[in-house]
């Protein structure tokens, strides 16, 4: 009897970021991608939200690798904290600079031994376990992506990763539809999992290389000035077009972050990445160099605080000064939620003086995935028998399924799920359940682990403040000693403080001693009367909810 097969969806399909899937039968489970999310304004302290692994590591003895389809944190920034409580050594496979971008991360960690690095070539197959996986060549905005065309007891299982059709790619390495269409041909294509971001976007994506006359042009127009680039790390093309630019114009390319640096420098060693050792230099040595010789790719496109061009908009950069001999030049579009922190960051450059560029000035940026037609030939070529839509945020992949329908896929064909979803694939077609609640982890990097009850009062102390309720009660008598005391953290400004305070601790006083003639009250009872008092009073006073903390103490007469 074939075995059934299923693939359980732990994050990516909803929401930009932490995709992590998992394909598995009775006997063998083959992680897809294992990425995280980065914290933002509703996340208050949150370094970083992960999938929840409890689903991995309740089934870690059937587990028998991972696959990094690519570099980008989104994909492969969680395997750390899953290795982390793995407790065994786990095969990854991926792209030599894939390889080499997670070895630098684990190694940040001290967690390179438990992992087993598997270096794959473009058209490869690999016997992972009891799936046989071929690797294919995609185009992203990260080098040496990968399609995964998975061999299971149900048929093909093709994932297309974070996908794009650039037919004039930097590096030359194109999608291979011609072996997906061959695929699709024989033995067939069971299940398309594709890439969903730009599935409500009409037309097709430009090409990387339109991206490299603008840069030219900056290149030609600010001959006498500093050029600041600042990029993604691991945008590997874009960096070679700028190197490109400033090896014909005499310029030294400096790069500036702990991120950049590093992945530079992998990928010049794994070879897709060319520039002339005379032309790259430390960033310790920019003054060696005179303005009109400098071109520097920094980090922090995104007005990370920490972040190397963050620290420049603020003049707590230790190698650079900003002011008016400087061009700044946003390669990046913001990432959805992102807006305000980048135009902070815009803004304090141009209060420094310096020239601001971005992608609203000229085409200094491309998207890495795909766009609605070539979505579409993306199902015209692999002609699958049944889709899931994934990587995206839940309208992309409403709109992905619409595209997917309109390719010729029947209704029951196409299957929307989200994160907490399983799809069993059988003999007579996919079934789609429930399993998970697809629940988030927020790794709070002093902290740990947080839960959402946490994040909730974090932000309900930064809109709303604090208010403690301070009261001792002589449990032997039944008695209050003294009035309670009501302390106030960012609820109230000073001026208005003291009267409402004194109100407040009437309130909270009443509220104890009607408590505490009832024989049959518990102290934990006090302390639940007090909160709903307090609670009631503060928001018919002031219409705002602080975060209410009765420290009631008791002692012995």
């Amino acid at each position: 009897m074939t075995s059934d097969v299923r693939i359980t969806f732990l994050g990516g399909l909803g929401e930009i970021g932490r995709n992590c899937a998992v394909i598995e039968t009775d006997t063998e489970m083959l992680i897809l991608d294992c990425g995280q999310m980065f914290g933002d304004e509703t996340l208050p302290g949150v370094n970083s939200v992960l999938p929840d692994f409890a689903y991995i590591l309740e089934r870690s003895d059937k587990l028998v690798g991972c696959i990094a389809t690519h570099s980008h944190e989104d994909h492969i920034g969680g395997l750390p904290y899953l290795l982390a409580d793995l407790g065994a050594q786990l095969p990854i496979y991926g792209s030599p600079f894939t390889i080499g971008m997670i070895r630098n991360k684990l190694a940040e960690d001290g967690l390179v031994s438990q992992a087993s690095f598997q270096e794959v070539a473009d058209g490869e197959s690999k016997s992972i376990g009891g799936f046989e996986v071929e690797f294919l060549p995609v185009t992203h905005s990260t080098p040496s992506g990968l399609i995964s065309a998975i061999s299971t007891p149900q048929g093909i299982v093709l994932h297309s990763s974070d996908f794009k059709l650039d037919h004039t790619p930097i590096d030359g390495r194109r999608t291979d539809l011609a072996r997906i269409g061959a695929i699709s041909n024989k033995p067939g294509i069971r299940l398309l999992l594709a890439d969903s971001t730009n599935a409500d976007s009409p037309g097709i994506s430009e090409s990387e290389m339109s991206v490299g006359k603008a840069i030219d042009e900056l290149f030609d127009t600010h001959t006498e000035k500093r050029l600041i680039f600042s990029a993604f790390s691991s945008h590997i093309h874009r960096v070679q077009q700028i190197a490109n630019a400033a090896v014909r114009t005499g310029r030294v390319i400096i790069p500036l972050g702990r991120s950049m640096k590093r992945n530079l420098q992998l990928a010049r060693d794994v070879g897709i990445l060319d520039i002339p050792d005379r032309h790259i230099d430390d960033i310790e040595r920019i003054d060696d160099y005179p303005d009109e010789k400098v071109c520097v790719v920094a980090t922090g496109s995104q007005g990370e605080p920490r972040a190397a061009l963050s620290l420049m908009a603020k003049g707590e950069s230790k190698f650079l000064e900003i002011d008016s001999r400087d061009v700044i030049v946003f390669s990046s579009h913001p990432i959805p939620g992102n807006e305000a922190a980048v135009a902070r960051l815009r803004n304090n450059f141009a209060r420094r003086g310096a020239t601001v560029v971005h992608s609203a000035h000229m085409h200094i940026h491309t998207t890495g995935h795909g766009k609605e037609m070539e979505l579409k030939t993306l199902h015209a070529v692999a002609s699958p028998e049944w889709f899931v839509p994934v990587h995206g945020e839940y309208a992309h992949l409403v709109a992905h399924a619409a595209l997917g329908r309109s390719m010729g896929l029947s209704d029951d064909r196409v299957v929307l799920c989200e994160d907490g979803d399983q799809i069993t694939i059988t003999g007579d077609g996919i079934t789609r359940a429930r399993v998970t609640d697809g629940a988030k982890v927020f790794i709070d990097g002093s902290v740990g682990h947080l839960t959402q009850d946490v994040i909730d009062d974090r932000l309900l102390l930064g809109q709303h403040g604090f208010l403690a309720i301070d009261a001792i009660i002589d449990w032997d008598r039944r008695e209050l000693i003294g009035p309670p005391r009501l302390i106030s953290r960012g609820w109230l400004d000073s001026g208005s403080a003291t009267d409402i305070l004194h109100e407040g601790a009437k309130v909270a006083e009443d509220a104890i001693v009607a408590a505490l003639a009832d024989p049959d009250i518990d102290f934990d009872d006090i302390e639940r009367v007090t909160r709903r008092a307090i609670g009631r009073w503060v928001n018919a006073r002031t219409r705002r909810r602080p975060v209410l903390a009765p420290m009631l103490r008791s002692i012995s007469g």
